[in-house]
């Protein structure tokens, strides 16, 4: 299952990506304009708190982790989370998190 992960960490790094710098090369690098654009309707507002509702759980969870049980490779995931997006950042969790104690 943990490669599964890895490969959900990958794709979910590219994938947002992709999109991401089609926009930012069609409208720029600006960071105003992108988050404009997230709440042009009801719809995107609600991705864009889901998403931020997630995010900051995953933060909460890659916390306690790191600092709670001393594993300090879960803040790894805060970067990729609000880096790259939640699409990253929760299967990066769940790979750490099924570590053996031989590889943590």
């Amino acid at each position: 299952m943990r490669y599964v992960y890895l490969l959900l960490v990958i794709v979910g790094a590219i994938v947002p990506w992709m999109y991401f710098y089609a926009w930012f090369a069609e409208h720029g690098w600006a960071l105003g304009p992108m988050i404009d654009a997230w709440y042009v309707n009801d719809a995107t507002s609600a991705l864009v708190y889901d998403l931020t509702i997630a995010a900051v759980a995953l933060t909460v969870w890659a916390l306690v982790e790191a600092f709670g049980k001393r594993d300090w490779w879960f803040l790894l995931v805060i970067p990729a989370t609000f880096g790259i997006g939640v699409s990253c950042g929760l299967p990066l969790a769940l790979f750490l998190k099924t570590r053996t104690p031989a590889t943590a």
